[in-house]
C-alpha cells in the first residue's frame, strides 16, 4: 500500500523534474528560418504561462526577445517582428527567428512560468562562419573597444566570442596581434609558439591580456561574419582601378564594394579562391587563396593581405557584393 508520504515524495519528484533546467545547441546558416525548441515535458498545456525568451549578454545580463502572456506577445529590439512562439501543440513555446543575421549569434534563455509545472532551458545558436582578424588603415593597436565593435560592423561582422576565438584556433588560426573579444578580454591565437609572438617557449592556445580597459586600452580586434546570403565576385574590367573608380564599377553592376566580411566568408564557407588583388570598402585591398600555389600564398590557403594603398593608384581590381533581392 502506498502512503500519502511516498505520494507526496513521488508529487515534488516530479515537480522538480519538471522545474530543472536544461541545454540544447541548434547550428544555422545566415538568412536561415530557425527554431529554438523549449517544451514542458508534461501534459499540461502553456496556456495561460508566462513565457518569456531572452538572449544572454557577455557580461551574464539578459535582453528581452519575447515576452508571451497568453493573450498578448510583445517582441524586443533587434528581434522586433522577426520573432514569434511555434506553438505546435498546447505544451510547446518553440522561438522562431527569421532572417537569421550574424549578430543574432550567442545563447537564449526560454522561461516558463505557470505554477507546478516551470521550466527553463538554455540554447546555444551557433552559425556558420568564420573569425579574422583586423586592423585599420591607422595600423595595428588602435582601437577601443568601442571602436572595434564599430569597425567589425562596418566588415559585415561582429565581435568575436571567446568561444568562436578558440574554435578558430582549433581549425589553424594563428595570429601574433592581440585582439579584443566580445566579452571585453584581450587575446590571440598561437599554434606554432616563436619569438615575436611572446616566445619559443610559449604553450600554443589562445595567449589573455584578461580585461582591458575599453575606454583607454587599444588593440586590434578579432571579428565574426557568417556565410553570405548574397554574391561575392571579382569584378573583370579591361583596366585596373582607383579606389573610387572600383565604387562605381561595383554600382554600374547592381552591386557594392565588398567588405571585408564578405571575402572571409566567401573564402572559408564557398572556398572562393582568386590570385588577383582587389579593393574592398575599408580602401584595403586583399584576395582570397583557398588552394595554395606558386605566386598565389604557395604555403597556406588564406585571405592575402596586400595594405591600405594609396586610393588614387590604378593597380588593383575590385571584389563587389550584391545582396540576395
Amino acid at each position: 500500500m502506498i502512503s500519502l508520504f511516498s505520494l507526496i515524495l513521488v508529487f515534488f519528484a516530479f515537480a522538480e523534474a519538471e522545474d530543472h533546467e536544461s541545454r540544447v545547441t541548434v547550428y544555422a546558416n545566415r538568412g536561415d528560418n530557425i527554431t529554438l525548441p523549449c517544451h514542458l515535458e508534461s501534459m499540461t498545456p502553456i496556456f495561460g504561462s508566462r513565457i518569456r525568451w531572452s538572449k544572454v549578454e557577455d557580461d551574464s545580463s539578459e535582453a528581452d526577445v519575447l515576452i508571451d502572456l497568453g493573450i498578448h506577445s510583445k517582441t524586443y529590439g533587434d528581434f522586433l517582428d522577426r520573432v514569434y512562439l511555434l506553438k505546435a501543440d498546447d505544451s510547446d513555446a518553440s522561438l522562431v527567428i527569421t532572417d537569421l543575421d550574424v549578430k543574432d549569434y550567442g545563447t537564449y534563455k526560454c522561461e516558463i512560468e505557470n505554477g507546478l509545472h516551470d521550466k527553463v532551458i538554455e540554447v546555444d545558436l551557433k552559425l556558420q562562419g568564420v573569425v579574422f582578424p583586423y586592423s585599420p588603415r591607422l595600423g595595428r593597436y588602435n582601437l577601443n573597444f568601442s571602436d572595434a565593435q564599430a569597425v567589425c560592423l562596418e566588415q559585415d561582422a561582429v565581435l568575436a566570442s571567446f568561444e568562436q576565438l578558440y574554435e578558430a584556433w582549433k581549425g589553424g588560426l594563428d595570429w601574433c596581434n592581440a585582439g579584443w573579444l566580445s566579452d571585453g578580454t584581450v587575446q590571440y591565437p598561437i599554434t606554432k609558439p616563436r619569438e615575436p609572438c611572446g616566445g619559443s617557449k610559449l604553450i600554443s592556445g589562445l595567449i589573455s591580456y584578461g580585461r582591458q580597459h575599453k575606454s583607454n586600452s587599444r588593440y586590434d580586434v578579432f571579428c565574426f561574419t557568417a556565410g553570405l546570403t548574397g554574391r561575392f565576385y571579382y569584378l573583370i574590367q579591361p583596366q585596373k582601378l582607383t579606389y573610387d573608380e572600383a565604387v562605381e564599377a561595383c554600382k554600374k553592376n547592381g552591386a557594392e564594394i565588398a567588405k571585408v566580411g564578405h571575402m572571409f566568408a566567401a573564402w572559408k564557407v564557398l572556398g572562393y579562391d582568386r590570385c588577383d588583388a582587389g579593393w574592398l570598402a575599408d580602401g584595403s585591398v586583399r584576395y582570397p587563396i583557398s588552394r595554395p600555389r606558386k605566386n598565389c600564398s604557395p604555403t597556406e590557403a588564406a585571405v592575402r593581405f596586400v595594405g591600405f594603398p594609396d586610393k588614387k593608384q590604378k593597380l588593383y581590381g575590385v571584389y563587389c557584393y550584391k545582396p540576395q533581392q
